[in-house]
């Protein structure tokens, strides 16, 4: 099948295109053209802005469902929810629980997705834990923090069928040196979070394999001048991403846009985002531990950590846009194209440019979505 879109701005991954069409064809991007065929098929969204589908890597849950509930109705939730906010694409993302519930957790999102989800798709599952340490526990719950175990991986990628594409350790845990050159080597993404690690700690980890930091600053040690931590080592080593949450809570404005001023393009934007996401003030559970949300949406553990958050990742790429002198086209590749690439789908996702998955967001001029469309479909509409 064969259409074109019609818009006055397209967001590209180095500059703004205006009044075109693109072509889509089978579910994928064309060239641009200033004119179409006689009797094509045109989508027509003039006087709005097309970008790329946003691609959330770190997602717990929203609109009252979590991952953790180890339902298929969960997962599908999930995918419905994020599409009006412009995502196309994340990962289900596990927390730190008991073996039984991490086991249901993947195999019921596994069938879900086998099953087929309704909106945004699962490019695979984040495990984010067991193998932290407690001193930066966050939400985790350290009653099941242990030591990576290869053994105990391969039964939950079994269980996936094969779809845990990341996983997050803290690499100062006994054997992690070695889990993480043995898990690289098998695609999985390794990502270092909730660790008290040293920064040779942390260099020596992505030496052998680890390619990303979980939520910047955050469930880490943080920077020194005479004392990098894992902040540190985050922001100095160029092989790395590092994932950041723009919500102006979990990092003030001024160090997110320095965060991204060094990292670059190697800059992920997530939102971490839990059950309370959408939803009124009030009580929720993260996994196990009871959160209370208050106003402007920050939710706590009782002993007053931050619970994840209720970030929307349409509202982090403003945030960011808001606080940098950086163009939004620059700003909103670090929330589609650069997950992408931290898990090496770039040629098939993440930006508007021929060949790729035709994921795409109808915005107005306020960034408000209007329409989101997953490999050519639209699957929202705005009313």
């Amino acid at each position: 099948m064969t259409f074109y879109i019609k818009a006055d701005r397209y967001l590209l991954e180095s500059q703004e295109v205006f009044n075109q069409y693109i072509e889509v064809v089978d579910g994928r991007f064309g060239s641009f053209a200033d004119t179409v065929p006689p009797n094509a098929e045109v989508v027509d969204w003039t006087g709005y802005t097309i970008a790329p589908g946003l691609f959330d890597t770190h997602i717990h849950g929203i609109n009252g469902y979590d991952i953790m509930d180890g339902t298929k109705d969960a997962a599908k939730k999930i995918s419905e929810a994020i599409l009006p906010l412009g995502v196309t694409r994340y990962l289900p993302t596990t927390l730190t629980s008991s073996k039984a519930d991490l086991d249901k957790a993947i195999a019921t999102v596994a069938e879900a997705v086998r099953e087929g989800l309704p909106g945004a798709q699962s490019e695979g599952i984040f495990l984010e834990g067991p193998y932290f340490t407690e001193k930066h526990k966050g939400a985790q719950n350290p009653q099941y923090f242990c030591d990576p175990d290869l053994r105990e991986f391969q039964h939950w990628q079994e269980l996936s069928g094969g779809t845990i594409v990341k996983i997050a350790l803290a690499p100062e845990r006994d054997g992690a040196l070695e889990f993480i050159r043995r898990v690289s080597e098998e695609d999985v993404l390794v990502s270092l979070a909730h660790t008290d690690a040293s920064y040779d700690c942390c260099c020596a980890a992505v030496d052998v394999g680890a390619r990303d930091f979980v939520h910047l600053f955050n469930g880490m040690s943080g920077l020194h001048h005479r004392d990098p931590g894992v902040a540190g080592a985050a922001l100095t080593n160029s092989r790395a991403f590092a994932e950041l949450i723009c919500d102006g809570y979990h990092v003030h404005p001024d160090i997110a846009v320095l965060a991204s001023r060094v990292k670059d393009d190697k800059l992920v934007l997530i939102t971490d985002c839990m059950r309370a996401g959408l939803m009124p003030d009030g009580h929720y559970h993260l996994g196990e531990f009871p959160v209370v949300m208050q106003q402007d949406g920050v939710a706590r553990t009782e002993a007053g950590s931050l619970a994840g958050s209720t970030l929307k990742l349409i509202d982090g790429v403003a945030n960011l846009h808001r606080w940098s002198d950086k163009p939004l086209y620059e700003i909103w590749h670090r929330a589609s194209l650069s997950p992408a690439k931290s898990l090496g789908r770039e040629t098939e996702m993440g930006s508007i440019a021929r060949g790729k998955l035709a994921d795409y967001v109808v915005l107005d001029d306020e960034l408000v979505v209007q329409a989101t469309a997953v490999a050519g479909e639209m699957k929202y509409r705005k009313v």
